[in-house]
């Protein structure tokens, strides 16, 4: 027993090693989020993009996408609309075509999914007449705000290949679980990826608002065919030396699940998507990052570690009550004196703080601070969803979201 007691003990500690590192160094970079200097439209409309909309039985939300990006604040005749009705079954196709927009039809019971789509798209697009400097992409259910495309076009003619935009949530008071979600996105927006923007870091892409360079796209290709693609192409990305940048003026609205269930099943896909390339890139990330000594590699290969650590907490916290039931046991002195009580306390605090923080940095409506005292109880559905996402993570098995909120980019001003 002594033996393996040794075991146990040694386990906590690396474990909260682990995870009060990676706990502190979030705390420091979320400094930087603080900060917003909004960026002036420098350019003229020149970029040619091609909007793709990946699209699954998607005709109860798809009109008021389409009917919003007719508005768009750049010249009609430098973008061009492509719905991919990708295995419908419904009116979709017929619906975007009523729209007056470009729809692909594909049909495949062996590549399903929208990575497998958006590949599908994009050959047909090379071997199309039509150029493209970029390519746009959004979800069915999405709403785009009007200055989306002439942001992209600056960050484009500045230099960069890779744009994520601002996610923000088109439904967030539908629910307590979709207000949850918001709340994690603001949080998010501001003091992770607008963080990372302000140090020169990579930002996380995700999966919709995204606009890649094409030169870029027919160099590396589009393999990202996994349940998260967004996660997998931004890991190549980085893999390449190509940091994608964070467009915080440029808004994209997603429609969020407003049902425990539905939320928790979604997010067992993003989490197996997601431990499937933490297990392709983030030790080959960790490599580089030492031997190029790039910060941002570093920086990338603990974004995919972060699942792990949701599992770490969860059981660091199991095995803490378990420490203090065995009063034999040495590891809770040990541990304690090499991350205090006082220091899990700093950090919870200073993250619980950022959130109603970074909600008033962005202007968030205040019907949505009322949101903030159930928060806690929707973190906790993270760590079931995360261990079964661990467990089951050679599932690559597509399962659509169902969207059914049909809202108009007007009800956004007005909410």
């Amino acid at each position: 027993m002594g033996f393996w007691n040794s075991v146990l003990d040694g386990a906590f500690i690396a474990m909260q090693a682990i995870t009060g590192l990676i706990g502190a160094y979030q705390v420091v970079l979320s400094v930087f989020g603080l900060i917003h200097r909004r960026q002036p439209i420098c350019f003229e409309p020149k970029k040619r993009f091609a909007v793709l909309i990946a699209a699954h039985n998607e005709a109860s939300v798809i009109a008021p996408l389409l009917e919003n990006l007719k508005r768009m604040e750049y010249p009609s005749q430098l973008y061009d609309v492509y719905v991919i009705a990708d295995n419908c079954t419904d009116d979709t196709a017929r619906i975007a075509r009523a729209h007056g927009v470009m729809v692909a039809e594909r049909f495949s019971e062996e590549e399903r999914g929208k990575g497998f789509a958006i590949r599908w798209m994009l050959d047909r697009l090379r071997k199309s007449d039509r150029a493209y400097d970029a390519v746009v992409m959004f979800d069915a259910d999405n709403l785009a705000a009007t200055n989306f495309l002439r942001v992209m076009n600056d960050r484009l003619m500045a230099g960069k290949k890779v744009i994520q935009g601002y996610l923000d949530i088109k439904n967030p008071y539908d629910s307590w679980v979709s207000i949850s979600m918001a709340i994690s996105y603001w949080y998010t927006n501001r003091m992770w990826q607008l963080a990372r923007y302000n140090l020169g870091l990579s930002c996380a892409l995700g999966g919709t608002g995204l606009c890649i360079d094409m030169p870029l796209l027919k160099r590396l290709g589009w393999e990202a065919t996994g349940l998260t693609e967004d996660v997998e192409f931004g890991a190549k990305c980085v893999s390449e030396g190509i940091y994608p940048v964070w467009a915080h003026d440029a808004r994209v609205y997603d429609e969020k699940p407003i049902a425990i269930i539905a939320s928790m099943r979604q997010r067992l896909r993003w989490m197996q998507g997601h431990f499937n390339c933490a297990q392709q890139y983030m030790l080959p990330l960790l490599s580089a990052s030492a031997q190029e000594r790039s910060l941002a590699k570093l920086d990338a290969a603990i974004y995919l570690f972060q699942p792990m650590r949701f599992l770490i907490l969860f059981f660091t916290g199991f095995m803490l009550l378990f420490q203090m039931t065995a009063p034999n046991s040495w590891a809770v002195s040990v541990a304690t004196e090499l991350l205090p009580t006082w220091f899990w306390a700093a950090v919870n605090i200073f993250i619980l703080v950022q959130m109603p923080l970074a909600m008033v940095l962005d202007r968030i409506p205040w019907r949505a601070y009322l949101g903030l005292p159930l928060f806690p109880f929707f973190m906790i559905t993270w760590f079931p969803v995360t261990l079964m996402a661990l467990v089951t993570r050679r599932n690559r098995v597509w399962k659509h979201t169902v969207h059914t909120r049909a809202i108009q980019f007007d009800e956004l001003r007005s909410r």
